[in-house]
């Protein structure tokens, strides 16, 4: 018989309205379609049981308060209007209750919150990249790594922005109910299963700034579509008609990083998206994306990623697959 878990969406002004109902639909779904009926209870609360706005403008209304809300087994934490000074009341109640839940989850910038009630304190945890210089200087006592979509340490469990809720909600459900009931749940949703956590945020064009003078946007677009040509400072100043010196210090001024390192993050996405969506062998890849062998590819992958390309595309095809 499924053990009945109890989860608890915190509600409050300016709310994410995608962080509340994205992992609602997963964890409400794991009964209803996952085969597992009753697996969990999900309910929302206000600090006050008052409606709440989200930031979209959808009204929210609450099933109960925190007052009356116990201690849940899983407690969640969405994103949405909270980087600002926390309410007391709020941290007050995450700070008893979220120590002593089954599992404690945020989304998005609902690490803000955790890290406000001092919950993160020593820990390792992400929130939505856009936020994560903020937070930074906020909390330098949490251990902000900004790269992936979700991050576990403990019971507690950060998340990147928006979809990445579905994600990690999808993590639980499948270490608690099992593969078939998330897998279940990811097809109801149209969405894969899962990304891994690992998985990083953002694509190289948007983790740097668009440069504001066309020869360098131009020359932005050319390297992300021919990541195997040579992309030496030499040859990219070459085809931006300047100095290899002058490119270096303009590339870096408008873009954000210096050229190397802008070709470096385009190689490694262009590998990953031929691992993810073709089957073309290690060695194709590596030479389509200008690694020159497996063994340099496989280098930058264990550097960046933290895994091995085969493994990569492993985990990918497995969690992703819809058979």
């Amino acid at each position: 018989m499924t053990t009945r878990r109890t989860v608890l969406i915190v509600l409050y002004e300016g709310v994410q309205s995608l962080d509340v109902t994205g992992p609602l639909e997963v964890f409400n779904g794991a009964g209803s379609r996952g085969g597992e009926h009753g697996a969990y209870e999900v309910r929302t609360a206000t600090a006050d049981g008052e409606p709440v706005r989200t930031g979209s403008g959808l009204r929210l209304a609450p099933d109960t308060t925190l007052a009356d809300a116990g201690v849940p087994d899983i407690v969640l934490v969405p994103g949405g209007d909270c980087t600002g000074e926390a309410d007391p009341g709020l941290t007050t109640w995450l700070r008893d209750h979220g120590a002593r839940a089954e599992r404690l989850l945020s989304v998005c910038t609902g690490a803000f919150l955790l890290a406000a009630a001092g919950l993160l304190d020593g820990r390792r945890a992400t929130t939505h990249w856009a936020y994560c210089e903020a937070f930074a200087e906020r909390y330098p006592g949490v251990l902000l790594d900004p790269d992936p979509i979700f991050v576990r340490d403990g019971h507690i469990s950060t998340s990147a922005g928006v979809t990445a809720g579905i994600d990690l909600a999808l993590d639980v459900v499948e270490e608690q109910l099992g593969r078939a009931a998330a897998l279940a749940v990811a097809r109801h949703l149209v969405v894969f299963l899962r990304r891994p956590g690992n998985q990083r945020q953002f694509s190289a064009r948007l983790a740097a700034q668009t440069a504001r003078r066309p020869p360098l946007r131009d020359l932005q677009h050319w390297i992300a579509e021919h990541p195997g040509a040579d992309l030496s400072v030499e040859a990219l100043a070459a085809r931006a008609n300047l100095s290899p010196r002058h490119f270096a210090r303009a590339f870096r001024d408008e873009v954000g990083m210096p050229p190397g390192r802008y070709a470096a993050k385009a190689r490694m996405e262009a590998a990953r998206q031929l691992l993810e969506e073709t089957a073309d062998g290690v060695e194709e890849v590596s030479r389509a994306c200008g690694y020159g062998t497996p063994e340099a590819m496989r280098r930058a992958f264990v550097r960046d990623l933290g895994t091995a390309p085969a493994e990569y595309r492993r985990r990918f095809v497995s969690n992703g697959t819809k058979d």
